[in-house]
């Protein structure tokens, strides 16, 4: 699945933000596109699961690829 984050990413936040998916799903993958502002994660929960750890985060997103 992959997520656009509406706001831009920097370096700093690529930890952040793959700490709060793992809060959701231990096992997931997860990389961060700073260039492309995206977040993708490997899970095999739902999507909805992941917004709230981005909202958790201060982070508006919308999902782009289920």
């Amino acid at each position: 699945m992959k997520f656009s984050v509406k706001k831009e990413i920097r370096s700093d936040d690529i930890v952040t933000l793959e700490r709060a998916m793992k809060t959701v799903d231990a096992d997931a993958d997860v990389h961060v596109n700073v260039d492309q502002k995206t977040v993708s994660v490997d899970s095999w929960l739902m999507p909805e699961e992941f917004i709230v750890a981005f909202v958790e985060e201060d982070y508006d997103v919308r999902i782009v690829e289920a």
